[in-house]
């Protein structure tokens, strides 16, 4: 069988500009379109929704690697996810609040104010490298070499370059395959923390294996500092681009959580994840054979008007069972309670700690992240 056409090319130019805009052109007039960098690729949230809430036909073992669980199906999602889930419980987020806080305050603290700044490197990525490894308990010097494998990550996966994908995976796994053995080599005298817990959890009758670990680590590692390094310079330049916005959540903290999911509507954070049909299935008049590609493009069934009206309009009353910024289903993401968390306190800081946020003065504009990464690759801001 012959591969269908190709609809558009996510990796033009004209695309990794302006990515949102160009879903948003997509989701207008190709809803469900082919590319060969992508595959078959579903841009209204009524298609995502219905793969989303369908695991059996749609497949989330989507990668040739052990991924646990976000490339697993039932039954055996279920069974990773009744030992994943209750490290992003109430009492833990609870517990985690005050040391999140302190990182959030002492970042804000040490900005030079009033100047202009580079936020993403000055503030954003900072803030998600330190407060991961708080949350995970690893060492401070891990941070210098986590940023730079997150930079490298990014450059290969655009490139499409398997073998330094592939390289860059041995290379993480050897960060975290250390650290269990630093945890083993001491014992009892081991950190209590989330990375020693993991080592004490089971699966069935057995303890996780090293690899499962390292696939749950490296799940949760690669795809917050990313993603939560982008989601604060996509509030921080939303606040400094809407003056009315960032002067009613000065003067009303209690609206952060609802603006801040509201506006990483608008911009998402994360523009994609995969799925497989099982068998062939009809989506928007166009067959998808089995075993496919389908990429999910988050980024722009959150701007669908079928859902949202006008995709721009900030708006704090909507239906939250609508916003897809964590997903739905099954695989929703078991870290939305920590990312909430992050979130809200690295705006409450950056709020309370600064008089105004606003665009830089100087001309330098905002660099968009491209595919897979979203968001801003620099982003010069005023603060004072």
């Amino acid at each position: 069988m012959s591969e269908p056409l190709n609809d558009w090319d996510p990796t033009s130019d004209p695309v990794l500009r302006d990515q949102i805009a160009a879903y948003d052109a997509m989701r207008r007039h190709c809803p469900v379109a082919h590319s060969r960098y992508l595959k078959w690729s579903l841009f209204r949230h009524d298609d995502v929704m219905r793969v989303l809430n369908d695991p059996h036909t749609f497949s989330n073992a989507a990668s040739g690697h052990l991924s646990v669980p976000n490339g697993m199906d039932p039954p055996e999602h279920e069974r990773y996810r009744a030992i994943i889930d209750p490290y992003f419980g109430p009492e833990r987020m609870s517990a985690f609040e005050p040391v999140c806080r302190d990182i959030a305050s002492d970042l804000v603290d040490a900005l030079n104010k009033p100047s202009e700044m580079e936020f993403m490197s000055g503030f954003a990525q900072m803030f998600a490298i330190r407060i991961q490894c708080a949350f995970l308990g690893w060492p401070w010097t891990l941070q210098a070499p986590l940023l730079e494998w997150m930079g490298l990550n990014h450059a290969a996966t655009l490139a499409g370059d398997r073998t330094a994908l592939d390289r860059l995976a041995v290379r993480f796994d050897g960060h975290i395959r250390a650290l269990l053995d630093e945890r083993r080599a001491l014992g009892e005298h081991a950190p209590d923390d989330l990375t020693t817990r993991l080592l004490n959890e089971r699966i069935g009758a057995r303890p996780l294996s090293d690899s499962e670990i390292v696939s749950i680590l490296r799940n949760w590692t690669v795809g917050e500092l990313g993603t939560i390094a982008a989601c604060v310079g996509i509030l921080a330049h939303y606040v400094a681009a809407h003056a009315d916005v960032q002067h009613d959540l000065r003067a009303c903290p209690h609206l952060l959580p609802k603006a801040i999911d509201e506006i990483l509507r608008i911009h998402p954070p994360f523009i994609a994840n995969r799925r497989t049909p099982t068998q062939a299935a009809s989506i928007g008049g166009r067959t998808i054979a089995a075993g496919d590609r389908i990429t999910l493009i988050w980024a722009s069934a959150n701007r669908d008007e079928a859902v949202f009206g006008n995709p721009d309009e900030f708006r704090l009353d909507r239906d939250p069972a609508d916003n897809l910024l964590y997903g739905a289903g099954i695989h929703a993401c078991p870290g939305a309670p920590l990312a909430r968390l992050e979130l809200r306190v690295a705006m409450e800081a950056l709020l309370a700690g600064t008089t105004k946020i606003s665009l830089a003065r100087s001309g330098s504009a905002p660099v968009h992240a491209v595919y897979p990464a979203a968001g801003y690759s620099t982003l010069p801001l005023s603060i004072e």
